[in-house]
């Protein structure tokens, strides 16, 4: 499964140095590779820069977290939420600015029996369409952690080049959508700036992951997407 759009060629960083609003809606249907798994992304969230956007973790600027959000664009922003989970975002526009796209769901296209290896730890088998449908889901799936925050998701070439090497990333071509399959809405799981309609997905894609909205929480923990400025570190 997959062969053709592995076989496809790996986005340039121009790709990535444009507002996080443009990047996200072109972002579906390409291919996020990392080691021996590759996902074909159906749903993604746009996160703007300091001070424009109050969801984003760069709203105040930057802090040691955050970091990676101002570094050259088509770089991996992950990070570490809810003390469980993490969450892998694609940084854009130039150095500086601030600015990324989480990556909430995809359809695994290669490397299926790792990534449910790794989503289930052994427990009852996991669905195919859930296999990284939610962001920290597919954040497993594809094996990112802490030590992947900053590596360079661009250049790294298609299927079996350095780009699958084990701790490598890249993202390829793939096969976008039409515009007419793509739908926008607000924001999952955010308080602020809730309905800013920077939520873009594929129409009728199983892998897509149901709307939440916000529901308050008992204690202040960091929010499940870029969302939620954290306090400074």
């Amino acid at each position: 499964m997959g062969g053709g759009l592995l076989s496809s060629a790996p986005l340039p960083r121009g790709f990535f140095d444009r507002p996080s609003p443009e990047v996200a809606p072109d972002l579906l249907g390409r291919v996020l590779v990392h080691g021996p798994v590759a996902v074909r992304l159906t749903e993604v969230e746009a996160y703007g820069g300091p001070g424009e956007d109050p969801a984003a973790h760069t709203y105040r600027g930057r802090t040691p977290r955050n970091a990676v959000m101002f570094g050259p664009p088509g770089h991996l922003y992950v990070y570490f939420t809810y003390g469980m989970h993490f969450c892998a975002n694609l940084v854009c526009l130039p150095e500086g600015h601030g600015s990324a796209v989480l990556l909430r769901a995809g359809q695994v296209v290669a490397g299926a029996d790792v990534a449910r290896a790794r989503r289930s730890g052994g427990a009852r088998p996991v669905a195919e369409r859930d296999l990284a449908r939610g962001p920290a889901r597919l954040a497993v799936a594809l094996g990112l952690r802490r030590e992947h925050n900053g590596i360079d998701a661009v250049g790294g070439g298609p299927a079996g080049s350095a780009g699958r090497l084990a701790g490598g990333a890249v993202v390829l071509d793939g096969s976008p959508p039409g515009p007419e399959a793509i739908r926008s809405g607000p924001r999952t799981g955010i308080s602020t700036a809730k309905d800013t309609p920077w939520r873009f997905w594929i129409d009728g894609d199983p892998t897509v992951s149901p709307y939440r909205a916000h529901v308050p929480r008992r204690r202040n923990a960091a929010a499940t997407s870029v969302g939620e400025a954290p306090p400074r570190s």
